[in-house]
Protein backbone atom coordinates (compact mmCIF):
# COMPACT_ATOMS: atom_id res chain seq x y z
CA UNK A 1 0.00 0.00 0.00
CA UNK A 2 1.17 3.49 -0.81
CA UNK A 3 -0.08 6.83 0.43
CA UNK A 4 -0.51 9.83 -1.84
CA UNK A 5 -2.45 13.05 -1.36
CA UNK A 6 -5.37 14.82 -2.97
CA UNK A 7 -5.25 18.54 -2.28
CA UNK A 8 -3.02 17.76 0.70
CA UNK A 9 -5.29 15.07 2.20
CA UNK A 10 -3.87 11.51 2.42
CA UNK A 11 -5.30 8.74 0.25
CA UNK A 12 -4.25 5.08 0.34
CA UNK A 13 -3.74 2.91 -2.71
CA UNK A 14 -4.39 -0.82 -2.94
CA UNK A 15 -0.72 -1.67 -3.31
CA UNK A 16 2.53 -0.65 -4.93
CA UNK A 17 3.36 -0.10 -8.57
CA UNK A 18 5.10 -2.97 -10.35
CA UNK A 19 8.79 -2.62 -9.53
CA UNK A 20 11.38 -1.53 -12.07
CA UNK A 21 13.00 -4.71 -13.37
CA UNK A 22 9.90 -6.85 -12.80
CA UNK A 23 7.61 -8.35 -15.43
CA UNK A 24 4.54 -6.18 -15.95
CA UNK A 25 1.37 -7.98 -14.88
CA UNK A 26 -0.83 -8.83 -17.83
CA UNK A 27 -4.06 -6.90 -17.90
CA UNK A 28 -7.50 -6.87 -19.40
CA UNK A 29 -8.67 -3.38 -20.28
CA UNK A 30 -11.50 -2.30 -22.57
CA UNK A 31 -10.96 -0.19 -25.68
CA UNK A 32 -13.42 2.20 -27.33
CA UNK A 33 -14.86 -0.65 -29.43
CA UNK A 34 -15.74 -2.50 -26.20
CA UNK A 35 -13.04 -5.11 -26.90
CA UNK A 36 -10.87 -6.44 -24.11
CA UNK A 37 -7.14 -6.00 -24.75
CA UNK A 38 -4.03 -7.04 -22.86
CA UNK A 39 -0.28 -6.87 -23.20
CA UNK A 40 -0.36 -9.37 -26.09
CA UNK A 41 -2.06 -6.78 -28.33
CA UNK A 42 1.05 -4.62 -27.99
CA UNK A 43 3.63 -7.41 -28.35
CA UNK A 44 7.09 -6.28 -29.42
CA UNK A 45 6.35 -2.62 -28.66
CA UNK A 46 7.38 -0.42 -25.78
CA UNK A 47 4.40 0.72 -23.75
CA UNK A 48 3.86 3.94 -21.80
CA UNK A 49 0.93 3.58 -19.41
CA UNK A 50 -0.42 7.00 -18.47
CA UNK A 51 -2.75 6.04 -15.62
CA UNK A 52 -5.24 8.73 -14.62
CA UNK A 53 -8.34 8.92 -12.41
CA UNK A 54 -10.67 10.37 -15.08
CA UNK A 55 -10.32 12.21 -18.38
CA UNK A 56 -12.99 14.60 -17.07
CA UNK A 57 -10.49 16.36 -14.81
CA UNK A 58 -8.13 19.15 -15.90
CA UNK A 59 -4.86 17.43 -14.93
CA UNK A 60 -5.85 14.12 -16.53
CA UNK A 61 -6.89 15.89 -19.72
CA UNK A 62 -3.60 17.82 -19.77
CA UNK A 63 -1.44 14.73 -19.31
CA UNK A 64 -3.37 12.92 -22.03
CA UNK A 65 -2.88 15.83 -24.44
CA UNK A 66 0.85 16.05 -23.62
CA UNK A 67 1.46 12.32 -24.04
CA UNK A 68 -0.58 12.37 -27.28
CA UNK A 69 1.72 15.11 -28.60
CA UNK A 70 4.89 13.31 -27.57
CA UNK A 71 3.67 9.89 -28.80
CA UNK A 72 3.77 11.10 -32.40
CA UNK A 73 7.59 11.09 -32.23
CA UNK A 74 8.20 7.78 -30.43
CA UNK A 75 9.49 4.79 -32.41
CA UNK A 76 8.11 1.31 -31.68
CA UNK A 77 6.12 2.71 -28.74
CA UNK A 78 2.45 2.87 -27.87
CA UNK A 79 1.03 5.24 -25.30
CA UNK A 80 -1.96 3.92 -23.39
CA UNK A 81 -4.07 6.24 -21.26
CA UNK A 82 -5.81 4.14 -18.62
CA UNK A 83 -8.77 5.49 -16.65
CA UNK A 84 -12.00 4.40 -15.01
CA UNK A 85 -14.00 6.32 -17.60
CA UNK A 86 -16.32 4.24 -19.73
CA UNK A 87 -15.04 3.58 -23.26
CA UNK A 88 -17.84 5.77 -24.70
CA UNK A 89 -16.68 8.76 -22.66
CA UNK A 90 -13.04 8.08 -23.55
CA UNK A 91 -13.90 7.95 -27.27
CA UNK A 92 -15.86 11.21 -27.02
CA UNK A 93 -12.99 12.92 -25.17
CA UNK A 94 -10.41 11.74 -27.72
CA UNK A 95 -12.56 12.86 -30.64
CA UNK A 96 -13.27 16.31 -29.19
CA UNK A 97 -9.61 16.82 -28.22
CA UNK A 98 -8.15 15.45 -31.46
CA UNK A 99 -6.32 12.67 -29.60
CA UNK A 100 -5.02 10.34 -32.32
CA UNK A 101 -1.58 9.15 -31.19
CA UNK A 102 -2.52 7.13 -28.13
CA UNK A 103 -4.98 4.46 -27.11
CA UNK A 104 -7.55 5.08 -24.37
CA UNK A 105 -8.38 2.04 -22.25
CA UNK A 106 -10.96 1.64 -19.50
CA UNK A 107 -10.62 -0.23 -16.21
CA UNK A 108 -14.39 -0.60 -15.85
CA UNK A 109 -14.51 -4.41 -16.02
CA UNK A 110 -11.02 -5.33 -14.96
CA UNK A 111 -8.77 -5.96 -11.98
CA UNK A 112 -6.08 -3.66 -13.43
CA UNK A 113 -6.29 -1.03 -10.65
CA UNK A 114 -5.61 -3.63 -7.96
CA UNK A 115 -3.08 -5.61 -10.03
CA UNK A 116 -1.05 -2.45 -10.64
CA UNK A 117 -1.51 -1.10 -7.09
CA UNK A 118 -3.28 2.10 -8.17
CA UNK A 119 -6.81 1.55 -6.87
CA UNK A 120 -7.71 4.40 -4.52
CA UNK A 121 -9.16 2.94 -1.34
CA UNK A 122 -10.50 5.96 0.51
CA UNK A 123 -11.55 9.61 0.14
CA UNK A 124 -14.10 10.94 -2.31
CA UNK A 125 -11.94 9.41 -5.08
CA UNK A 126 -12.27 5.82 -3.80
CA UNK A 127 -12.62 3.40 -6.69
CA UNK A 128 -10.72 5.55 -9.18
CA UNK A 129 -7.04 5.11 -10.01
CA UNK A 130 -4.10 7.06 -8.68
CA UNK A 131 -2.08 9.09 -11.19
CA UNK A 132 0.91 7.07 -12.31
CA UNK A 133 3.16 6.42 -15.29
CA UNK A 134 4.67 3.03 -16.02
CA UNK A 135 7.00 2.37 -18.93
CA UNK A 136 7.27 -1.22 -20.14
CA UNK A 137 9.82 -2.47 -22.67
CA UNK A 138 9.30 -4.79 -25.67
CA UNK A 139 9.64 -7.84 -23.40
CA UNK A 140 7.07 -6.55 -20.89
CA UNK A 141 9.68 -5.65 -18.30
CA UNK A 142 8.99 -2.52 -16.26
CA UNK A 143 11.73 0.04 -16.97
CA UNK A 144 10.22 3.08 -15.24
CA UNK A 145 7.48 3.86 -12.77
CA UNK A 146 6.17 6.96 -11.05
CA UNK A 147 3.32 7.20 -8.60
CA UNK A 148 2.51 10.92 -8.56
CA UNK A 149 2.53 11.91 -4.89
CA UNK A 150 -0.15 14.64 -5.22
CA UNK A 151 -2.95 13.45 -7.47
CA UNK A 152 -3.66 16.99 -8.72
CA UNK A 153 -0.07 17.28 -10.07
CA UNK A 154 1.12 16.25 -13.53
CA UNK A 155 3.55 13.36 -13.94
CA UNK A 156 7.23 13.76 -14.78
CA UNK A 157 6.98 13.48 -18.58
CA UNK A 158 10.70 13.98 -19.20
CA UNK A 159 11.78 11.12 -16.92
CA UNK A 160 9.21 8.74 -18.38
CA UNK A 161 10.30 9.50 -21.94
CA UNK A 162 14.00 9.35 -21.02
CA UNK A 163 13.44 5.78 -19.81
CA UNK A 164 12.54 4.86 -23.38
CA UNK A 165 16.00 5.81 -24.60
CA UNK A 166 17.91 3.95 -21.91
Amino acid sequence: MATITFQGHPINTSGDLPAVGSQAPDFKLTNRKMQDVGLAEFAGKRKVLNIVPSLDTPTCATSTRKFNEKADHLDNTVVLVVSADLPFAQARFCEIEGIKNLTALSTFRSSFANDYGVNLLDSILAGLTARAVIVIDENNQVIYNQLVSEIADEPDYASALTALSA
